[in-house]
């Protein structure tokens, strides 16, 4: 039975994906009909696919769903005001070799100037979530077959991965320039000069910190974005509840049931 469901789901793949050719298209709806009808010995009795099995147009349709709801709710919430600065997994602090710079302006008593700097860091990404969604919108329209069967029926970071592979580029080249203007806006280009400098022309140091922060701001901002579609996407397979349609519901309980 499993062979059964996996061939409808491979066929669904294919309607997903694209137009195929008109043999094609015959043959695989020959091979599915071959593989769809078992025969029970004991009962002498002839049994199809049960209805509760999705169709093909339902696969892809729940597929897009739970894609189109796992990017959403993540670019929604890090877009929020806080959603980074008061997110301990994705909160972003000073680069890893500034947080010596700042360990020394703590204690020259620039506490608040160090504050400021990671809230304008956190604010910039923020604003920059906010640019996620078409790109994930057009990566989910863009999936091909391999992609369409690896994510449904793969591991439970499939679409994580998926969209790490075709949307972190894009993602980079949008948040960039939304990173350094909200940078900019909220004062933390300038403040963060002003700690690298401060740290920089402190006597005896010997490693200078660069004061450009944009690019690192834009790959934490992307980082945090994936770790969240990542918890959404183990939520969306893991529980019943987070499955916010009937169909979505229908459609990954199958694919559960492929695994077992």
């Amino acid at each position: 039975m499993k062979k059964i469901y996996l061939s409808i789901t491979l066929l669904s793949a294919v309607l997903i994906s694209g137009p195929v050719s008109a043999q094609s298209f015959k043959d695989i709806i020959s091979g599915l009909k071959k593989k769809t009808t078992t025969q029970t010995t004991d009962s002498k009795t002839t049994s199809s696919t049960t209805a509760s099995s999705p169709s093909t147009l339902e696969i892809g349709d729940a597929l897009k769903q739970a894609l189109t709801q796992g990017t959403g709710k993540s670019s929604d919430k890090l877009s929020a005001v806080d959603g980074f600065f008061k997110d301990s997994e994705v909160k972003i602090l000073f680069p890893p070799e500034a947080q010596k710079a700042e360990k020394t302006l703590r204690s020259l008593g620039l506490n608040k100037l160090c504050d400021d700097v990671i809230l304008s860091l956190n604010r910039a990404a923020e604003s920059a979530a906010k640019e996620a969604k078409p790109i994930f919108i057009d990566a989910i329209k863009q999936m091909t077959l391999q992609d369409v069967t690896n994510i449904l029926l793969g591991n439970q970071d499939a679409a994580t991965q998926y969209f790490k592979r075709t949307t972190t580029l894009q993602l980079t080249t949008k948040f960039k320039p939304v990173v350094k203007l909200n940078l900019d806006k909220v004062n933390a280009t300038k403040l963060y000069s002003q700690a690298a400098t401060q740290y920089n022309r402190i006597p005896l140091v010997m490693n200078k910190i660069n004061p450009d922060i944009s690019d690192y701001v834009t790959q934490k901002a992307i980082e945090g974005l994936f770790l969240e579609i990542a918890k959404e996407e183990l939520n969306i397979r893991q529980n019943i509840g987070a499955r916010s349609t009937p169909l979505m519901q229908k459609v990954f309980g199958f694919a559960q049931g492929l695994k077992k």
